[in-house]
């Protein structure tokens, strides 16, 4: 089943791999669910089956003009929950990603998932406010939204830089890898990406985060530069009962590629404990 239909026909590329415990990954922005690709290999092999869609918008799925919100987000994963009817459910969500987890667990009561995995989450709220004040400024997501509507190929390229973490005169990944995601990048139609910024910057999860009533793992990097492990990684274990936070030393946002082996090592404990 490549396409699963959402609740109002958006057509939702879907990857479906192997067998087990199920495992859906809910991709970052700008990318779709290939920037999975070696968590994706590296948990099927260990003997779960694993679950990756494209964001409405992303990748392969459609690009609808309306739908980008952590509403429709959610929706869009509860029908790819339901079309598979996936029991003990396990989600990853990655970047904004983990904001889909958020309102799925408070608007869907978190049907038919019993576990949860936070990397490098926007949650619980990125946006600086009176009660925030930790939060990133209205002014830095009014840049992303110029820079992508001015020359989006050359905003993706100088965002990938802080994205992995790039240096002056050293990369923790090749720009073989870089240049790949910034054409899966490049896949997605300008209204979804622009649209998400909006999202991701300016959705409030907290209210989101009493929902989780499931063993949750958040994984975060302390030199992340994107989403800031202050007002993010570190806010949103604290508002989770229980919840087990791993911090990453010296890591950047994109952990999945960047810190792919120790990724891939910490999940499959989880999932599979």
């Amino acid at each position: 089943m490549p396409f699963i239909a959402a609740h109002d026909g958006t057509q939702l590329f879907c990857k479906d791999w192997g067998s087990g415990r199920p495992v859906v990954l809910i991709h970052g922005w700008p990318l779709d669910a290939d920037m999975w690709e070696f968590q994706q290999l590296a948990l099927t092999e260990a003997g779960l089956r694993t679950v990756a869609y494209d964001r409405r918008g992303f990748g392969r799925s459609d690009q609808t003009w309306c739908g980008y919100d952590y509403d429709t987000f959610a929706d869009d994963l509860k029908s790819v929950l339901d079309a598979l009817d996936l029991q003990d459910v396990a989600l990853v969500g990655f970047s904004m990603g983990g904001g889909e987890i958020a309102r799925y667990m408070s608007r869907h009561g978190g049907a038919r998932v019993t576990r949860t995995a936070l990397v490098s989450a926007v949650t619980p709220y990125m946006l600086k406010a009176a009660d925030n004040p930790k939060g990133v400024d209205a002014s830095v997501f009014d840049g992303m939204i110029a820079g992508l509507k001015n020359d989006r190929p050359n905003f993706i390229a100088t965002f990938s830089k802080t994205f992995f973490g790039v240096g002056m005169i050293s990369s923790p990944v090749s720009s073989d890898l870089i240049q790949w995601t910034g054409n899966l990048a490049m896949l997605a139609s300008p209204k979804a990406t622009i649209a998400s910024v909006t999202a991701f910057g300016e959705t409030d999860f907290r209210a989101d985060m009493s929902a989780f009533h499931v063993p949750t793992l958040v994984i975060h990097g302390d030199a992340d530069q994107t989403v800031p492990i202050d007002v993010s990684g570190k806010a949103t274990a604290a508002s989770i009962p229980g919840a087990e936070l791993v911090i990453y030393g010296g890591a950047p946002h994109a952990v999945p590629f960047t810190h792919a082996e120790r990724l891939n090592r910490d999940l499959i404990t989880f999932l599979k404990g």
